[in-house]
């Protein structure tokens, strides 16, 4: 049965269909807010993202608070149908002015973590190049994204503990189309990629400090670059969009990980100018699955699943290893997908900043020492 909302009484349908409706029946569309806030000191990170799965019916989110190497995990998901509202379990999003300031509220329950946060943009969003990815004829992504940095109000309370938020750095992106692993399996089409053979790379900074702002991703198999897309503004002149048109990484690695200790990046702008990104780990970083990426949820499922008209799963981890995390049962894994908050720093001393980097380095990389 067709639904009609509020969305349908304006003049931006994009296809001849309500707003309930998106213009694919593949499963794995979706749509999805991701935050970061973190405090430039060290003391605490928090992350926080909801999407919703159009075609699978599901509305899903997840909240990570870290502290002194302890991350306190939230997820949560309910049915999206009959109602289209940025709402799931405890958590909420309010675009109160679109592209420029987002509340993000977390009600305090039994998971142990709350927040009541003001977001507020301190430059226009960038804009990402499109991904669109084939695979033995197989469409296997085609998704866009936009990217924002921010500073952020308000209060954070993990674990009973409350931290005030006064101007704490702030990164998100929004992101939606399709993308591999939501919701359903991926097809089997053919022999899978041997990481013993061809490694992949995935590098994501975004960025502010005291002088310019904003993002560099960079996606590598083997030895070969199969994306890059980045712009930066300087502070001075925000209208003029500086793309990076090429872009070289330096990365160390904690021994015996694949997490880095530092990460050097070269980039030249499209204007000529060369500079550099250097990026320190600043306090532990957040173990993606916390938030029910990467398989992260107890069925080991990952986002976009239907579990029913509402779930929730909430536990706390030591994450205070580089690489490797432990739950309350004991039982270690090592996450590929982590996420930390960085130290910016250019040439000029005088600069500095904070960020948030994904890096994640699977398989042989041999043009980075990994064997």
């Amino acid at each position: 049965m067709t639904m009609l909302g509020p969305l349908d009484d304006t003049l931006w349908h994009q296809i001849a269909e309500p707003f309930e409706h998106v213009g694919t029946s593949d499963p794995r569309f979706f749509d999805r807010y991701w935050f970061a806030v973190y405090d430039p000191a060290g003391r605490a990170a928090m992350q926080f993202t909801m999407g919703s799965y159009n075609n699978m019916n599901v509305l899903d989110g997840g909240v990570v608070v870290v502290r002194g190497g302890t991350q306190h995990n939230l997820r949560v998901s309910r049915a999206l149908r009959p109602r289209f509202e940025p709402e799931v379990g405890p958590m909420r999003v309010e675009p109160t002015v679109p592209l420029e300031e987002l509340r993000l509220v977390v009600a305090p329950g039994e998971h142990a973590v709350a927040a009541d946060l003001v977001w507020r943009a301190e430059l226009a969003p960038e804009i990402e190049k499109p991904h669109v990815e084939r695979e033995r004829g197989r469409l296997a992504q085609d998704y866009q994204r936009f990217n924002q940095v921010g500073v952020v109000d308000g209060w954070i309370s993990a674990g009973g503990e409350r931290l005030e938020v006064d101007g704490w750095w702030g990164g998100r992106d929004h992101s939606w189309g399709v993308r591999p692993q939501m919701g359903i399996p991926e097809p089997v089409t053919g022999p899978a990629r041997q990481p013993s053979e061809q490694g992949t790379l995935f590098y994501f900074l975004f960025f502010s400090t005291n002088r310019r702002a904003g993002h560099v991703q960079i996606m590598e198999r083997g030895a070969s670059r199969v994306y890059l897309t980045g712009l930066i503004r300087d502070r001075e002149a925000p209208e003029v969009d500086h793309r990076v048109t090429e872009a070289d990484l330096s990365l160390d690695f904690f021994a015996d990980t694949r997490r880095f200790s530092s990460a050097d990046m070269a980039v030249t702008l499209d204007d000529g100018r060369a500079l550099r990104l250097g990026a320190t780990p600043l306090g532990s970083a957040v173990a993606m699955a916390g938030l029910g990426y990467s398989g992260g949820w107890n069925d080991g499922l990952g986002l976009g699943v239907y579990r029913g008209e509402a779930s929730t799963e909430h536990e706390v981890w030591d994450v205070s290893h580089p690489a490797d995390v432990m739950p309350s049962s004991g039982e270690v894994f090592t996450p590929m997908h982590r996420i930390a908050p960085v130290t910016v720093a250019t040439d000029d001393p005088d600069e500095t900043g904070t960020g948030s980097l994904t890096l994640i380095a699977n398989g042989k990389l041999p043009q980075y020492g990994l064997e």
